[in-house]
């Protein structure tokens, strides 16, 4: 009985850090939502999409304009002065940082999953 009362607490810690691991540190494979942001907050966050790309991929010199859509099958236009990743056209999900707009989602960032 000595015993399970000293294994117990162990047991209990370990299993607090795994859950907060599990729920905290790891990105699921989940797309992300753009309800969850705030057009009138400026602050740059990640979220992962699925690129639209034959909706049109416009890379020029004052930036990137593209379509994505995400969990909801919400579809945003996605501009800035990003710059393109290798293999963007062939990416199915991608990861953009930024923040949305009125008129869409200011891109500040693009990496591909």
């Amino acid at each position: 009985m000595k015993t399970l009362q000293k294994l117990i607490l162990p047991v209990l810690i370990i299993a607090a850090v795994f859950l907060v691991y599990k729920f905290y540190f790891v990105k699921g494979d989940n797309l992300g939502s753009f309800s969850d942001f705030d057009p009138n907050n400026n602050a740059v966050k990640e979220i992962r999409v699925q690129l639209l790309a034959d909706r049109g991929i416009e890379n020029t010199a004052g930036g990137v304009s593209f379509y994505a859509s995400d969990k909801a099958g919400k579809v945003v236009n996605i501009y800035g002065e990003a710059q393109l990743p290798n293999k963007f056209e062939s990416a199915d999900v991608i990861i953009v940082r930024g923040h949305l707009t009125q008129s869409g989602f200011h891109v500040h960032e693009i990496l591909l999953d």
